[in-house]
């Protein structure tokens, strides 16, 4: 078994994609209207991993906190270069061990985000 996908509610759908599309280069590979909100599945070029953007008026409000979501990548100086040059205030690039590089960065609804050189 594996996860098909994850789903976070997001108070701006456009913030949260232009976010996710930026620090992560995922893309959206469904857009559709939730009356009264709207849903979007960004997903990465290999097929695998894929986030839910859930954007309700009404309902419950998530508020980001107690957990992050970790991205692994071999681009970590390229992704930290779009952060900061998006204005995403990314943490420094931390190296704690030899096998360990990777920064911080909060999404839009204060969920914290960290990407990962593996």
């Amino acid at each position: 078994m594996q996860m098909h996908h994850l789903a976070l509610r997001v108070a701006d759908i456009e913030k949260s994609l232009h976010f996710y599309q930026t620090l992560t280069e995922m893309k959206v590979v469904e857009r559709f209207d939730a009356n009264p909100g709207e849903c979007a599945y960004i997903q990465d070029s290999e097929g695998g991993t894929m986030i839910e953007l859930i954007c309700q008026p009404t309902g419950d409000k998530f508020e980001g906190k107690g957990m992050f979501l970790c991205f692994g990548t071999n681009k970590l100086d390229a992704a930290h270069a779009r952060a900061v040059a998006e204005g995403m205030n990314p943490s420094d690039i931390r190296q704690p061990g030899p096998n360990a590089r990777y920064f911080y960065v909060y999404d839009p609804d204060g969920v914290s985000v960290q990407l990962r050189e593996y």
